[in-house]
């Protein structure tokens, strides 16, 4: 069997992981032979192929990013499609594909199989938000960095008596928020499934300021702020048409200082929180599911995707992860909110 892989969307650190995973798993025990697509659906639209052996793999779990490269190349548009897909595979003698990616290149990738396409898959996104597994690869990484910038916002706030703001990514779910936030003990933790008024989030400001402390407000890109219909955005739509979403942090610094007296700053952390060396357990569960995702190969179950279900490895249809986010529960939010102000 000939394996062809690639990775799709965003970078999220744990790709190289998945990617050695599943060949040195592919090679060692069955002898099979691997291929990479460079950035994504483009690089299998175009035929851009390159040999994936040991020699490719050996000390790429530590690697953030993707040897493979990426992109958000939609595989419907232009001269792609499945006709023109199956064309690429059959050229190259590809028996399978691994598609690694998130939302959109998995709705890709469940359509393409529709269409008689041998595809598996291995969700991964740092904002945790598809269904179907409990967590991602990339997203401990992600909070990880948030929390280290978040306790280095907290002392020079104290310096200065500031409020400070810290965004993070998430999209249109709160669960780098919440968990960075708790970590780092935020004063207030604002997320897109909870809309919260302008005067409660000045409340929580002022009860920390009042207590001698200096306020740490954590919000997520995709917050709504009660009042308002949409997550700001001025950055245009992304290839598969969804919103690029930032810059809420900036807007909302001025309405706090103003509201309250009280001086504030906004940090946008952004894509840092892609980037650099994977923590230790993205790296395994990484490798863990490169390898996993080899056997739905194996086995021919097109049209599914690896999944974490607790501690174990499963197999789930791209069906199940797809049309709705996983968002973070009423309960969740309620037992961070008690620490907030």
């Amino acid at each position: 069997m000939r394996i062809g892989i690639l990775t799709s969307g965003g970078d999220a650190p744990g790709l190289n992981a998945v990617i050695r995973g599943a060949v040195l798993k592919g090679d060692k025990l069955h002898g099979q032979q691997f291929v990479g697509f460079r950035n994504g659906w483009k690089g299998l639209v175009e035929s851009d192929i390159v040999p994936l052996g040991r020699h490719e793999v050996k000390g790429i779990a530590k690697q953030g990013g993707t040897i493979l490269g990426t992109s958000r190349t939609n595989p419907f548009e232009g001269n792609g499609g499945p006709d023109r897909i199956r064309e690429i595979l059959a050229e190259n003698e590809i028996d399978s594909l691994i598609a690694i990616g998130g939302e959109g290149t998995l709705a890709a990738a469940r359509r393409l199989t529709d269409e008689g396409l041998p595809i598996v898959g291995v969700p991964k996104t740092i904002d945790n938000d598809i269904s179907a597994t409990d967590y991602t690869f990339g997203f401990d990484t992600a909070v990880q960095i948030a929390t280290d910038a978040m306790d280095r916002l907290r002392t020079t706030g104290d310096a200065h008596g500031r409020c400070m703001i810290a965004e993070v990514m998430g999209r249109h779910v709160g669960w780098i928020a919440m968990h960075s936030g708790m970590a780092a003990g935020a004063h207030a933790i604002l997320i897109p499934e909870q809309r919260t008024t302008m005067e409660q989030i000045t409340e929580w400001v002022t009860s920390a300021h009042d207590r001698g402390r200096s306020p740490l407000v954590v919000v997520a890109e995709g917050f709504i702020l009660d009042g308002t219909n949409d997550p700001h955005s001025e950055r245009g739509l992304d290839a598969f048409g969804r919103p690029r979403l930032g810059g809420i942090g900036e807007t909302l610094a001025p309405a706090i200082e103003a509201a309250t007296g009280i001086e504030t700053r906004a940090t946008t952390l952004g894509h840092i929180q892609r980037g650099g060396t994977p923590t230790s357990y993205d790296r395994v569960l990484a490798t863990r599911l490169g390898m996993a995702v080899l056997d739905l190969a194996m086995q021919k179950q097109w049209g599914c995707m690896v999944a974490l279900r607790g501690t174990e490895i499963v197999q789930v249809p791209f069906a199940d992860a797809l049309g709705k986010l996983k968002t973070v529960p009423q309960e969740r939010y309620d037992e961070a909110a008690v620490l907030f102000g």
